[in-house]
């Protein structure tokens, strides 16, 4: 069916281009989901996201097909505890790495539709507040115990 292979050949190589090009101005480093034990209604991904342009860029949101909802948090501290906060954005100023990681700046996953264990990948879309988007494949990781006694 060389009508076929002719389109999807040229639309494979612009998503490649597309991908490529946005990656040389941020890259993403290090992706992982949480593991979770059976019946845990929520886990989180962690990574790092490196601006390598001369502008600021800003994480506002992402997607994912495994939970209900996804939303980007922090951790603050409020009267001695740390407690898990919902944000608008994560800023990533131009030149600089900003890391997600347990205990810290987070992509948080609600509702899970799914178990994730060890050696599962999560697909996740970052979305940027310029409105581009990036496709991420988070492998899913199991966090010491001692970061999962944080109070989510």
């Amino acid at each position: 069916m060389p009508g076929y292979a002719s389109p999807l050949l040229a639309a494979t190589f612009l998503a490649a281009l597309s991908c490529a090009a946005f990656g040389a101005e941020l890259s993403i480093d290090d992706p992982y989901a949480r593991a979770v034990p059976p019946g845990q209604p929520n886990s989180a991904v962690f990574m790092s996201l490196e601006n390598q342009t001369g502008t600021n860029q800003a994480l506002v949101g992402a997607e994912s097909a495994v939970s209900e909802i996804v939303e980007l948090h922090t951790h603050v501290e409020e009267d001695g505890m740390m407690r898990m906060r919902r944000i608008e954005k994560i800023e990533v100023p131009a030149g600089e790495t900003v890391t997600l990681k347990p205990g810290g700046l987070h992509v948080m996953l609600i509702g899970l539709k799914q178990p994730l264990e060890p050696d599962d990948a999560v697909d996740l879309t970052l979305i940027f507040e310029d409105g581009s988007r990036m496709p991420v494949q988070a492998p899913v990781r199991r966090i010491e115990a001692q970061l999962q006694q944080m109070n989510h």
